[in-house]
């Protein structure tokens, strides 16, 4: 099977100095074994501009791009220019809800509706950037039609004019970032599976996927991993360090 997880190890001063060499020598290690990714930052407000500047070079070395939050909130509202002269088109640049329209910082811009609201950051408005944009998640849930859908109903909550199709080619940028997704087949539970039909229909779920030809989804569930085995170990997981902290 093909390539189907791109991975980014997000690096901090939190941790102090230290801290982040080692982050930035867990992403050398990685992507130099042949791991598909990205060198990782988590943002720019809790790196140094040191820590910035080693990214940076290290992705360029590595011919990757670097998977960074930029301004998602009003404390890193001073990112364009602690990354100027350091980005590229191959870097991902999340959230940037508070990035002014004429930053002049090159890459992908992820678009996250939900984890925004949920955050309460406010809105990215991403129409209004000159860069790609894609849609994400952060982490709140995986499901790319419900990200597809909150992007719409947001971007018409500021403008009454707008369809579906600006957020449907947000979600079709994806697949510049995994182009093997392209191949994939997956049944739907609603036909026809267009932006304006999508926009408008809820609780669309896949019925079938398929990877290469071997069905990775059915009955929904996963066919290559236990799903409960999974979470049974990441409550487990999630139970230990809460109680380191």
């Amino acid at each position: 099977m093909g390539v189907r997880v791109l991975t980014a190890y997000g690096i901090t001063d939190r941790h102090g100095p230290d801290g982040a060499r080692r982050g930035l020598e867990e992403n050398e290690r990685f992507i130099k074994a042949g791991g598909p990714g990205f060198v990782g930052v988590h943002a720019a407000f809790t790196c140094s501009d040191k820590s910035l500047r080693e990214a940076a070079g290290l992705a360029h070395d590595l011919g990757v791009g670097v998977h960074i939050h930029v301004a998602e909130g009003p404390g890193d509202a001073d990112a364009p220019g602690r990354l100027a002269g350091l980005t590229a088109d191959s870097w991902l640049l999340s959230h940037c809800v508070y990035l002014p329209d004429d930053h002049g910082l090159s890459g992908t811009i992820l678009h996250n509706p939900r984890s925004n609201l949920n955050n309460g950051v406010g809105y990215a408005n991403p129409a209004r950037f000159e860069n790609p944009v894609a849609l994400g998640t952060d982490g709140i849930g995986a499901n790319m039609i419900e990200s597809f859908r909150l992007a719409y109903v947001m971007q018409r909550s500021v403008d009454v004019t707008a369809g579906p199709d600006p957020a449907w080619s947000w979600l079709e940028n994806g697949w510049k970032i995994m182009p093997e997704a392209r191949s994939d087949e997956v049944t739907w539970s609603y036909d026809p599976m267009d932006p304006w039909h999508i926009a408008f229909t809820p609780s669309i779920r896949p019925l079938q996927v398929k990877v290469d030809d071997e069905i990775v989804f059915e009955n929904g569930t996963t066919t290559r991993v236990d799903a409960d085995e999974v979470r049974a170990k990441a409550r487990e997981q999630a139970a230990r360090l809460h109680a380191r902290l």
